[in-house]
């Protein structure tokens, strides 16, 4: 598992997400570009794809192990749908080595700034929201710990 704690604000990374999408005028480079996010995510341990650890919700199977270090949050995951792990390198890339605090409270108003909420179906949007809901709940969960 990665412990490497951010260099930039959840503004800053959030900011600059909007930037790299946005440049995209097709919404089919869009969802390249998001996959080509997923391609890149970290490979998960095989120990961290247990009941507790998966996402329900997801059209597809999605898992996310959420550690505790020196009060950040550092997280894995993975799917088996090369979009979600797209959707997840993005989240991951908001959340990960972040407080609890952070976690619990960070704003996702980029999410409709990007452009990618327009586009996702239905069972897509349902599994991102359960994804965040989870990551979200973890940093309430800990902050109140």
């Amino acid at each position: 598992m990665d412990f490497t704690v951010p260099s930039k604000s959840i503004a800053e990374v959030q900011e600059d997400l909007i930037k790299r999408f946005t440049h995209f005028a097709n919404p089919k480079d869009r969802y390249r570009y998001l996959i080509d996010m997923g391609k890149q995510l970290q490979a998960m341990d095989e120990s961290f794809a247990t009941e507790d650890n998966r996402i329900h919700g997801c059209q597809s199977q999605v898992w996310i192990h959420i550690e505790e270090q020196d009060g950040r949050l550092f997280m894995a995951a993975r799917s088996d749908a090369a979009i979600v792990s797209g959707l997840i390198a993005l989240l991951l890339r908001i959340y990960h080595g972040r407080t609890a605090e952070e976690v619990a409270t960070a704003p996702l108003d980029f999410l409709g700034k990007i452009g990618l909420l327009q586009q996702l179906s239905p069972n897509r949007s349902t599994g991102l929201y359960h994804m965040i809901k989870r990551i979200q709940s973890e940093g309430r969960n800990r902050q109140a710990a």
